[in-house]
């Protein structure tokens, strides 16, 4: 599943393309995705104007000024295994192909989706207040966020620590990968009860959330199945992982054979040596 690294790396690759351009056309070839796509949504998106292009968790929403000087918000998410990116106008659509938005550059930007489980949807008002999105949590690479805020978020909560920063109400878009990640840079067993992590162990694991981010945010994400950003390339960051995936293979720090289980039906790996309780 694409996380916050994989979108916030596409809205960087797009908005370039799309921002203060016009929306020539919008192609809806298939509205089945986890919620249908709105009916007339293309009559609303001909020739309207992007102004800006945000992402907040897992969402990126696209601003926008109607042709007839309404505003809105496209809002588009990912799902298990969407990828949003450029291709030219001449470029046939493939099977899982679901959306395009034809911009006045001569860039068309296309939606594959095989599972379907991705979003498009057209939001009136205030899109922050939208039921999807009015309940996540701060931001990881802003000050919103940080060990202070961490430390209080867990002190009612007796659940393994991985999957209380996986929690999208605790901090934004803190998916599988880097939450195994960021663990191991802090030294924190993924299975502590997140209400048992010190307030100094939640400074260096809020440290560490955001550094994990960024590092991925700059390698272009991390391309295990079907991830590419918007330019078609895989990220790269999946050659730095410590422990992800790694389970049974030594770990880099320390030799000790990295140990695997299953937390919310979601792969976890940590080194027992390096990662205590």
């Amino acid at each position: 599943m694409p996380e916050l690294p994989e979108v916030e790396t596409t809205r960087r690759g797009l908005a370039p393309q799309v921002e203060h351009h016009h929306i020539l056309r919008a192609v809806v070839r298939h509205r089945g995705l986890r919620q249908p796509v709105p009916r007339g949504l293309e009559q609303r998106l001909a020739g309207a104007r992007v102004s800006a292009l945000a992402r907040r968790g897992k969402y990126l929403l696209f601003s926008c000024e109607t042709a007839d000087h309404r505003h809105g918000t496209l809002l588009v998410h990912l799902g298990m295994s969407g990828r949003l990116w450029l291709v030219d106008a001449q470029t046939a659509p493939e099977k899982h192909d679901h959306f395009d938005l034809v911009v006045d550059n001569g860039r068309v930007i296309r939606l594959r989706d095989p599972r379907r489980f991705g979003l498009v949807l057209w939001l009136q008002g205030d899109p922050l207040a939208h039921p999807l999105l009015s309940r996540i949590g701060p931001e990881p690479l802003t000050a919103d966020f940080d060990g202070a805020v961490l430390h209080r978020e867990t002190r009612s909560r007796s659940a393994a620590i991985k999957l209380v920063i996986m929690d999208g109400h605790v901090v934004a878009g803190v998916g599988n990968i880097y939450a195994n990640e960021a663990l191991f840079r802090a030294g924190i067993d993924p299975r502590t009860p997140a209400k048992r992590v010190s307030r100094a162990r939640c400074g260096a694991l809020a440290r560490e959330i955001r550094t994990v981010l960024g590092e991925a945010i700059d390698a272009g994400g991390s391309s295990l199945r079907d991830y590419v950003g918007s330019d078609g390339m895989a990220g790269h960051f999946q050659n730095r992982f410590f422990v992800y995936g790694r389970g049974g293979e030594p770990c880099m720090r320390c030799g000790t054979a990295i140990r695997e289980l299953r937390q919310g039906q979601r792969a976890t790996c940590w080194c027992p040596q390096c990662q205590k309780r």
